[in-house]
């Protein structure tokens, strides 16, 4: 089998979907890589290293897919949308692809895929058991979002985040507070203390309590009725518009206090939950920050605009879409690797695709085979959407 690495086409991605040093873990299974010249330059990984490791270097993307089996990339289908659309014509029935295709939020493009006979692997659906974890991209990723998104607000932020103790007197450290306490806003709960601030954290689901204790945080406890807080993956489960105004009243006091707040909350396939309202962010302090970790799915914050820095009330709302984007190295390299682990897990040592459906990782991230979608939660959200299934 012979595995094919196209340059990334999402305007402003810049990872890539394998990395030169995961290339012998495939080779060994004697798959053999073609990677499109270019590729990992932005990422920092130039061709010349792709080389020594023994891939073929292509320079058309044409001929990158008319020699490849398998495509592995960072953003396809509908998380590619509508550039992805330029590779349908070179898709033929004989290829499988594996990579983020947003199969719960924008399934849509997906239908084309399988239109095209196309096998796809969707790395949002990684089932979130034990042996699945060196497979989960999107934790991967969440964890690089949660770093980076304390170090865009502690740029941003006209203060220090620790205590110092300096001739001039000291200095109080700074108070953050994230809501939401998954994989990105525990990161970020862990990297706010690691930098000296004191960090609260809220979380729809009460269990989560000790993990946020565990990184550092001091857990906030509302009075509210939840209607079950958590999805069988683990992920939180969407609640009722009066949970929500419930939520944001008791929440205000909290963010009156706070000189960071960051934003985690994200329901699969569905809008980012609306938990910060302008009347909520305008009565934080002036000079305070908000990282919206959620704007590309809609926002956690009633003000958050996509990739840009809103001011209301001399309070800064960042709202990052792409952020593992921004740190591509490493996160090309984590990325490289949950992927290179579901590859390998996906073929047999002679490197041929086996499709068990009987494998519960396998029947969890496939979308589409046979010139169908194939994910019944994916059919699901075809059906909502009023979309033909092929």
């Amino acid at each position: 089998m012979i595995v094919g690495i196209p340059a990334e086409t999402f305007p402003g991605e810049r990872r890539v979907a394998l990395v030169p040093g995961d290339i012998v873990r495939l080779t060994a299974r004697k798959i053999g890589v073609v990677v499109q010249a270019g590729a990992g330059r932005a990422a920092g990984y130039p061709d010349a290293l792709y080389a020594a490791q023994g891939a073929t270097l292509v320079a058309e993307r044409s001929e990158l897919f008319a020699r490849s089996d398998l495509l592995m990339q960072v953003r396809a289908a509908g998380a590619n949308s509508p550039a992805g659309a330029a590779d349908l014509g070179s898709f033929r029935e004989s290829h499988s692809l594996a990579g983020f295709m947003d199969p719960l939020g924008a399934p849509e493009p997906l239908t084309r895929i399988a239109e095209r006979g196309v096998t796809a692997f969707a790395l949002e659906l990684i089932p979130r058991i034990t042996k699945a974890q060196s497979m989960d991209a999107l934790s991967s990723m969440a964890s690089i979002a949660g770093y980076r998104a304390v170090l865009l607000a502690a740029v941003q932020s006209p203060k220090l985040l620790p205590m110092m103790m300096t001739a001039a007197g000291t200095i109080s450290p700074a108070r953050v507070f994230v809501l939401g306490a998954g994989v990105a806003g525990l990161q970020a709960i862990a990297t706010a203390k690691r930098l000296g601030a004191v960090v609260e954290a809220y979380d729809v689901r009460p269990e989560v309590e000790e993990q946020v204790q565990s990184v550092g945080g001091k857990f906030i406890k509302l009075e509210l009725e939840t209607s079950g807080t958590s999805t069988a993956g683990g992920y939180a489960q969407a609640q009722s518009d009066a949970f929500y105004a419930k939520q944001q009243e008791l929440m205000t006091e909290t963010l009156r206090s706070a000189d960071v707040v960051i934003t985690t909350a994200a329901v699969p396939g569905r809008r980012a939950p609306r938990l910060i309202s302008a009347a909520m962010v305008a009565k934080m302090q002036p000079g305070s920050v908000l990282v919206d970790l959620a704007a590309e799915t809609g926002g956690n914050c009633e003000l958050t605009r996509v990739d840009e820095v809103a001011e209301h009330g001399g309070v800064h709302i960042l709202g990052p879409a792409n952020v593992p984007s921004d740190v591509p190295y490493h996160a090309s390299q984590m990325y490289s690797r949950n992927l290179t682990n579901l590859i390998t897990h996906l073929t047999d040592s002679d490197g041929h695709l086996k499709v068990d459906l009987e494998d519960e990782i396998t029947a969890g991230v496939l979308v589409a085979r046979g010139g169908e979608v194939t994910h019944e939660r994916v059919k699901a959200q075809l059906a909502t959407a009023g979309a033909k299934l092929p």
